[in-house]
């Protein structure tokens, strides 16, 4: 049984078709590749994962277990967590308090009830642990907002270890890095990995969706179009076609 399934998945924005009958699986502690050309329904097939979007047709398997009809928070509970393309902290709070937040799903019943129980000692060195674990501890006092942005990527990706996933979902985390900054959020995917998180990572960076990635599928207007080794990504014609356009871009 696969750790998670995606099976004959579509969705129909009023008419258009921004994913179409899509599958494929992931193994437990697996890195899956998704490449595609913007457009292609990468970031809709997150939204439906988390359940932020119901599917139109199709269905979604977490652990044997159907998900696609369960709300975010139910989603988050069963154990998958994901990042965003533009990173959307409380820009006004400190790094520490933006993971304090993250953790409250586990010990506040509800928004009003977290005011008096915030900030536990036993909460704060969680988050502090949490931030180690991302590389930004020396930034805890700091305000969100003034981050540079490979550590607000790390943040990011601390919020969502917050939630105690075995599934990570991460959208676009090299986006506008540098090379230095690139490498360092990819020694940490590694890390995640082999603490035994599965991942599914969206990149639009080549290079590091071939470095990181056991498999990589595919997607061209919704539609998986190929599915495999990053060997048989990078040499596969209708991906250079579809996608990369010159077989170089991919050397």
């Amino acid at each position: 049984m696969a750790f998670l399934a995606v099976s004959s998945l579509s969705k129909d924005f009023y008419g258009l078709k921004a994913l179409d009958r899509l599958h494929f699986s992931l193994e437990q502690g697996e890195i899956l590749g998704i490449i595609g050309p913007n457009g292609a329904g990468k970031t809709t097939l997150f939204n439906i994962i988390s359940g932020l979007l119901r599917p139109t047709e199709g269905q979604i398997h977490f652990r044997g277990v159907p998900i696609h009809h369960l709300k975010p928070h139910q989603i988050a509970m069963a154990g998958i967590a994901r990042t965003f393309q533009i990173g959307k902290p409380f820009s006004n709070f400190t790094v520490l308090k933006n993971v304090l937040v993250a953790l409250g799903h586990r010990f506040y019943p509800g928004l009003l009830s977290s005011a008096a129980r915030f900030e536990k000692e036993a909460h704060v060195g969680e988050a502090r642990e949490l931030l180690a674990r991302v590389g930004v501890e020396a930034y805890q006092g700091s305000i969100a907002k003034n981050l540079p942005l490979g550590f607000k990527k790390q943040l990011e990706i601390a919020r969502a270890l917050a939630l105690d996933p075995s599934l990570l979902l991460l959208d676009e985390p090299m986006a506008g890095l540098q090379y230095e900054e690139s490498e360092r959020l990819a020694g940490l995917i590694r890390r995640l990995q082999e603490e035994g998180i599965s991942i599914i990572l969206i990149e639009h960076n080549m290079q590091a969706v071939m470095d990181l990635s056991e498999r990589i599928v595919v997607l061209d207007h919704g539609v998986k179009i190929a599915e495999g080794s990053p060997e048989e990504i990078r040499t596969n014609p209708q991906v250079i076609e579809a996608y990369i356009g010159r077989e170089e871009r991919v050397a």
